[in-house]
């Protein structure tokens, strides 16, 4: 008897004895139950027995979904596959939420069957191995999968991986350009049972439409001018492991629907190819855009969206993470010198400030290039703070571009559109100034009446945090080339 155990849980006796035969015809045993209540039973009595559980939704004493919220334990020990009807996919999105940590469409089909309870299994493996030893706590941890921060922002995310890690639901990872987003979906794939299998990760904004397809998908020999010999896609070279999206808003229309089916069949056919073949691919997908905003406008499809955003992680952008700057800038100093054949001292206390107080509109990517720069530049064993002038003073940044009109508005400034283009209500300041000038003083006048928070910027002013990012990258990458 194989020491893999599956409990399945189907009241109709026609599907779960199908399910039971080819489960068992690839090395699994199985027990079947008609309902919650059973199936809790034997829980109950040999929970450690079992290696996954198969779970249908709709059963006669109650639902699926309620009895997986109320019996969180189980999730944390036993994976759960969830096999629904075409009806309930946002409930078994739900699920995952909760921690299954796969669903199915019904009909089942067999090979994949096998191949999500394969996959389950090895999560169980992965998780009994752990008990086994020393507890991992991330309390106050400095250095997590790849992150260094010890923030509540950063603990939070650090949460986060490791509840999703063992679990193969798609992961969407949302934040600013530059906060780590790729490193986020290597610590995820590395903390769970994939970890040796390969992390295949492609950016979709950076290759061509046309090419894009194939470089996912793969192709064949003569399926199109330039396909010379058989090609797989990343896809099949991610088998067994994870496919990384990066900026999967950049992805066109068409594709999108390609992908949607890839992740409701989990096939894969090649361009060219007339059938299709089975892979175990785990996604993570990751925008620095608003998806939800790029959902409403058309540009991404909503039922793909919901597909992907099964478990959403978001990434606080540098200027929220307080200390971890200072601990980012050390350690990115020390790096780089050693490369240099130089050594450093950690940054004094007056510069760690000057730093913590500033925007970082390039977030963790900026502070990486500012510090490489400081070690080529200076000689060191002190950083000198005049290699930074943006942030000994942080009006010289600005200056750089034009000089910042008062912005001190008169009490009644609430007045009809015509009376606020008068000079004499407080906006003669902007005589002489582009608009592009005019709205970035604008723009930092909300960010620093929010207290530099982006997102409640962008409420204030009516546009989406990604619209003020952009605009101040491209107002700091001006004013660096000044």
């Amino acid at each position: 008897m194989s020491s893999h155990k599956i409990l399945i849980i189907e009241d109709i006796a026609s599907l779960s004895i199908a399910y039971a035969g080819h489960l068992e015809t690839a090395g699994f045993h199985c027990v079947i139950v008609d309902s919650l209540a059973d199936a809790s039973t034997e829980l109950g009595h040999s929970k450690a027995g079992f290696s996954a559980v198969l779970l249908d939704l709709q059963l006669p004493d109650g639902n699926g979904l309620d009895w997986l919220e109320h019996n969180a334990a189980i999730l944390s020990e036993i994976p759960v596959i969830v096999a629904t009807a075409d009806g309930s996919i946002n409930r078994a999105i739900d699920a995952m939420r909760l921690g299954a940590y796969d669903f199915m469409v019904k009909p089942l089909s067999p090979t994949r069957l096998v191949t999500a309870m394969k996959g389950a299994v090895e999560v169980t493996k992965s998780v009994r191995a752990d008990v086994k030893e020393q507890p991992c706590s991330i309390s106050g941890t400095s250095d997590f999968a790849g992150f260094i921060g010890s923030s509540p922002p950063m603990q939070e995310v650090y949460r986060q991986i490791k509840n999703v890690a063992n679990s193969k639901a798609t992961v969407f990872i949302t934040g600013e350009s530059g906060t780590g987003k790729e490193v986020c979906a290597d610590a995820i794939h590395k903390s769970g049972p994939r970890g040796k299998k390969p992390f295949i990760a492609i950016n979709c904004g950076a290759i061509p439409e046309d090419l894009l397809e194939s470089e996912l998908f793969g192709h064949l020999k003569g399926s199109f001018t330039g396909a010379i010999a058989d090609r797989v896609g990343a896809v099949q070279a991610a088998h067994g492991g994870t496919l990384f999206l990066d900026e999967i808003c950049e992805m066109q229309l068409k594709l999108q629907v390609k992908l949607l089916r890839f992740l409701q069949t989990g096939t894969v056919q090649r361009v060219g190819a007339t059938k299709a073949e089975d892979v175990d691919v785990r996604i993570i997908c990751a925008t620095n855009r608003n998806p939800a905003r790029e959902v409403e406008q058309g540009r991404f499809r909503e039922d793909l969206y919901y597909r992907l955003a099964v478990v959403p992680v978001d990434l606080p952008p540098l200027r929220e993470r307080g200390s971890d700057i200072t601990l980012l800038a050390n350690s990115f100093l020390m790096k780089f010198a050693e490369e240099e054949g130089k050594k450093f001292l950690p940054l004094s206390s007056s510069l760690a400030e000057n730093f913590e107080r500033h925007n970082w509109p390039g977030n963790v990517r900026e502070l990486q290039n500012l510090m490489r720069r400081a070690a080529v530049m200076f000689g060191g064993p002190n950083l000198d703070a005049s290699i930074l002038p943006e942030f000994v003073d942080p009006t010289v940044q600005t200056q750089k571009t034009f000089q910042r009109p008062s912005l001190s508005v008169e009490p009644g400034v609430e007045q009809s559109a015509n009376s606020r283009m008068d000079k004499s209500d407080g906006f003669s300041g902007f005589d002489g100034m582009t608009l592009d000038q005019i709205e970035q003083v604008v723009v930092e006048r909300a960010v620093r009446s929010c207290n530099g928070s982006l997102t409640k910027a962008a409420q204030k002013l009516g546009v989406s945090p990604s619209t003020l990012y952009r605009k101040r990258e491209k107002w700091n990458t001006s004013s660096l080339a000044t």
